[in-house]
């Protein structure tokens, strides 16, 4: 279904009966990415809201940054909860998906039940997680300079995409969809206005603690993200923290080894319903 918030139309696939749980995908990826857990979770009893975020697969792309700034998707989560008439949620996310859903929670705990942050944890714990988690950053920073990223991607037919995904099961899906001018650089806009350069060294935000269970999951064969900086998420929850390390699956997780993730899914949601 297509949905209009704050001024933009998102793609938003909605299905299932019972308790809500909104799936936000990240980077490269669309709602797409959730269909091995949208299956799952509405066979157990669940409806599921999997959106696809500004400037991804078939939601609106605005042109300018300043449309791209994290509170903006963030207001999007929301205004598709209000669209689809949820007033509250279990909260999934993964990438850059774990912390817009992470944002969600701080900003609006009484609206959401549980949280779970997959590869991704809170972003005080990205920064403390030391020199090995920025040596796995490194793209972050090349990702800042417009049309200097977007040549680096796309040169020898996205030879250099191609590599960064080499765990994807859907990379050559996602080479198509890049091909798109607009939707390449849309895309890479969250990493321009979510990690300028001086956050990669510094956390210069104060966010409060998220306050409801959370759990978070990380793969030990995800090249992106340290297990530092998932764990250490813990200091930033006060409400119940569950950790998970799932061994022998790389950083799309929830693709790459569905049944593992889902059933700790569906065991964390069930101790949240309620």
């Amino acid at each position: 279904m297509r949905v209009n918030v704050n001024d933009i139309d998102l793609e938003v696939q909605v299905s299932g009966e019972g308790p809500a749980v909104l799936l936000v995908h990240g980077y490269p990826d669309t709602h797409a990415c959730w269909r091995h857990q949208v299956a799952a979770l509405n066979a157990a009893g669940y409806r599921t809201i999997a959106p696809d975020l500004r400037g991804f697969g078939a939601s609106g792309k605005p042109a300018d940054l300043k449309s791209y700034e994290l509170g903006q998707y963030v207001a999007d989560l929301s205004g598709v909860l209000d669209q689809v008439g949820v007033e509250r949620v279990h909260l999934v996310g993964h990438d850059w998906g774990s912390t817009l859903a992470q944002l969600l929670a701080i900003t609006a705990p009484d609206r959401v039940a549980g949280l779970a942050c997959l590869s991704v944890g809170h972003p005080a714990a990205f920064r403390a997680a030391g020199w090995e988690q920025r040596e796995k950053s490194w793209y972050m920073l090349l990702f800042q300079f417009p049309d200097i990223a977007e040549r680096w991607l796309a040169q020898d037919d996205f030879r250099n995409l191609r590599e960064m995904l080499t765990e994807h099961p859907d990379a050559e899906e996602v080479v198509e969809r890049m091909r798109d001018p607009q939707a390449l650089s849309s895309g890479l806009a969250i990493y321009r206005t979510g990690v300028p350069p001086e956050t990669l060294v510094t956390w210069p935000y104060d966010l409060p603690a998220i306050q409801v269970p959370t759990m978070g999951v990380w793969s030990t064969r995800d090249r992106f993200l340290t297990e530092r900086a998932m764990t250490g998420t813990a200091e930033h929850v006060t409400g119940p923290w569950r950790y998970e390390r799932l061994d022998g699956a790389g950083h799309w997780m929830q693709l790459e080894a569905p049944d593992e993730v889902n059933e700790l899914l569906l065991g964390f949601l069930a101790g949240t319903d309620g």
